[in-house]
Order: C-alpha cells, then structure tokens, then sequence
C-alpha cells in the first residue's frame, strides 16, 4: 500500500511540474455523443537543457468517457526530440531523469519523458513510456538529441 501512495503521489507531481505547449490534434475516430477520439501533438520543452523540444503524439480517447475525463487512453505514442539552438549538457544534469508526464487517464495512467545522458557520445537521449499505478506497459518511443559541447 505504501507503494501505491508513493506511486499515485509520484505521477500527481510529475504531472503538475511539466509545461506542456499544445500544438494541436487530428481526429481519429467519429463520436456521435461526446467528442472524437484524436491524435493529440503536444510540446515539451526540456526545463534543464536550453533549445531541446520534444513533440510527442498520442492517442486520446473521445466520447462520453473521454469527454468527463474518466476514459483511459491506448498506450499508443510517438516522440521526436530536436536541438533548436546549440545544445551543452549542464555538468550537474542527473544521469537519468524524469522531465515531464502526459495524464493518460484520470490519476492511474500517465505517459512519462525520462532523459537520460549518454555521456560516450555527448547526447541527450529521451524515452517516453506508458505507465499505471499499478504495472505498466512495455510500449515506449525514443528520441536522442546530440551535444554540442
């Protein structure tokens, strides 16, 4: 049970930290009642390395479910990180981080952005997985972004 608090608390804050910039959605699948399912492009900003983005792209579920918030969505995503700027990986960046979450479904579903630094060959790589309470799920994207220093 501790577990599970430590859990539920770790994806509320992991949540709550990102800044996330929508770019926008195309929709999927029609719903006569509430809206339709979509593709969903969303921003992110590294908070910690200046002039990386990532975009990432995911599935949201549509109708009545998805329309009040309770609907789970698909662990189906894509991720491509870019430099858009020279890029210097700061000497006090952790190994392994996680750099932001997606709400997949109301508190026990989340989509997370992990950076890691691959310090051989001076790159940035970020991993983006679904994730429950519970156990999660083996779908994941990858994106790695060079240094210049």
């Amino acid at each position: 049970m501790k577990h599970l608090f430590a859990a539920l608390l770790l994806c509320l804050a992991a949540t709550a930290a990102h800044a996330e910039q929508t770019i926008g959605s195309v929709s999927t699948n029609f719903r006569l009642l509430g809206p339709n399912d979509k593709v969903v492009v969303e921003r992110f900003d590294d908070p910690k390395v200046a002039n990386v983005s990532c975009y990432a792209s995911f599935a949201q579920t549509g109708g009545v479910a998805g329309g009040i918030g309770v609907a789970t969505d698909p662990s189906e995503f894509a991720l491509n990180c870019i430099a858009h700027g020279p890029v210097s990986i700061p000497a006090d960046l952790p190994q392994k981080e996680e750099m932001s979450a997606i709400s997949a479904s109301f508190l026990f579903k989340h989509f997370i952005i992990t950076r890691m630094v691959d310090t051989q060959d001076n790159t940035l790589v970020y991993v983006l997985i679904s994730t429950k309470i519970i156990h999660g799920s083996p779908a994941n994207a990858l994106s790695a972004v060079p240094a210049s220093n």
